[in-house]
């Protein structure tokens, strides 16, 4: 078995822990590099650790930075090339936080020399990591070895979701038929073992068994999993294989009690009061730094009506529990975008959109009205993105668990708002609920960070924008 593919998901965790480390030492090497001997004179080395400020500091925005251009994103498919980019970028708006930084606290800035010595070998170390990394998971004996119980329509999906998403760090081996269930898996993909399961999976190199029967109590042998587990073989069932694979619940195949009884659907309500602070400060904090910004968005879209017409676009959207609440955005469209009572999906490339508001939407500028919104608790700063009650009314109807989505706040970003594109239809509302189940599913103050900072790569890099 692959060590490095059993604990892929893990080992990536730990490159930020990894390549921070590495940027704090930087700091240190560039230190002994740009000053040498005069280390001792100037006093910088006379106690052990005494940089260790300047470092952590060093290397907690860069970090910041990098995970902003999606270096810690785990789907990120880009080779070397298409990295060093992020990589170059990340280090760029790392530089101009660290010069705004050290204006204000000019007491812990070492010298130009050596931020850019350190700077210079901690990217050099950094892209030598990602090729070395890059290097081992290209090699298919590193892949996690994944066979999957059942052949019906349940371990079918598998196959769909594969094909569509890419999944890295794994190879599904095949399908191992269960009796009784219509074969919906082709013949080439089907496995025979002629022994014991347990015995099989050990020969094979298996890391992992997806239990996936279109029927859960149909002719498992409960014994022979137990006896993979107990030989170090993972087992999972198809909900939680999907949902930890592809941050998103596969609804086709979640039962009820599934979702109902999952860890994590009860947040503790000091989650919730943290987060509620955090929405005010946040709110309070950019409502005033974007007031320029805001002021220019406004006075262009005057401009362009031929200073006639609304700045803003309010309209009603359902909030926790169904609650309808106004929410106002700027106006990105043409007055006679909608008739009255006929709400429309946005489209791609839409014509109804003004050449101001295509800017304002590429740049989610059109969205920073929505800060009084969480400002008076409407809204979350991360959650669900509210939708229109007309439109919800129809979706509770076609899509199941929709009303689930409800159970929280909504947001002006969300962990949908960063897998997957902006959605302008039933389907794309459907593919959306399950990145939205997700996130009510595992919620908390860290998720909450995660989106917050992968939310400034979707911005910079215009993902979902129509």
């Amino acid at each position: 078995m692959s060590v490095l593919g059993r604990y892929y998901n893990e080992l990536f965790r730990f490159v930020s822990l990894i390549e921070g480390l590495i940027l704090f030492c930087s700091i240190y090497i560039g230190s002994w590099l740009r000053l040498g001997e005069r280390l001792q004179e100037q006093g910088i080395s006379a106690e052990h650790g005494r940089i260790w400020p300047e470092g952590l500091v060093f290397a907690f925005v860069l970090l910041i930075s990098m995970t902003a251009m999606g270096l810690y994103n785990k789907r990120l498919r880009e080779r070397l090339e298409g990295v060093i980019i992020r990589l170059v970028l990340g280090f760029v708006v790392g530089i101009m936080l660290l010069t705004v930084f050290f204006y204000i606290f000019p007491g812990m800035f070492l010298g130009r020399g050596v931020l850019a010595l350190s700077l210079l070998t901690s990217f050099a170390i950094i892209v030598i990591l990602r090729a070395f990394l890059g290097h081992l998971l290209d090699e298919p004996q590193n892949r996690r070895r994944i066979v999957v119980l059942g052949s019906g329509g349940s371990a079918a999906s598998i196959m769909r979701l594969r094909r569509r998403t890419d999944l890295i760090g794994l190879t599904i081996v095949g399908f191992i038929p269960v009796n009784g269930e219509e074969r919906r898996v082709p013949d080439e993909r089907i496995l025979a073992p002629g022994e014991r399961l347990s015995d099989w999976v050990q020969t094979q190199a298996i890391d992992e068994v997806v239990v996936a029967p279109d029927e859960r109590r149909r002719n498992l042998d409960m014994n022979e999993l137990m006896s993979c587990r107990a030989g170090g073989v993972g087992v999972v069932d198809l909900n939680t294989f999907i949902e930890r694979e592809t941050g998103s619940l596969m609804l086709d195949a979640m039962t009820p009690g599934w979702f109902a009884f999952s860890n994590g659907i009860q947040s503790p309500r000091i989650n919730d009061r943290v987060k509620r602070l955090f929405d005010i400060a946040i709110s309070l904090v950019g409502l005033t730094v974007t007031l320029p910004l805001t002021a220019a968005a406004a006075l262009a879209i005057w401009l362009e009506s031929g200073r006639q017409g609304p700045i803003f676009y309010c309209q009603t959207r359902a909030g926790r529990n169904g609650r309808p609440f106004e929410v106002c955005k700027f106006r990105s469209m043409r007055n006679d975008a909608e008739q009255p009572g006929q709400a429309q999906w946005a489209q791609r490339d839409d014509p109804r959109v003004t050449r101001v508001g295509a800017i304002l939407r590429r740049f989610r500028i059109d969205e920073l009205p929505q800060l009084y919104n969480v400002l008076r608790g409407d809204m979350s700063f991360v959650g669900p993105r509210p939708e229109r009650p007309e439109f919800v009314k129809a979706l509770e109807q076609s899509c199941p668990h929709y009303a689930d989505r409800h159970r929280v706040k909504p947001g002006l970003t969300g962990w949908a708002q960063i897998r997957y594109p902006y959605g302008a239809s039933e389907e794309d509302a459907f593919r959306k609920l399950q990145y939205d189940l997700y996130y009510v599913k595992n919620r908390s103050v860290y998720l909450d960070l995660v989106i917050l900072l992968h939310t400034a790569e979707v911005v910079l890099w215009g993902h979902g924008v129509r």
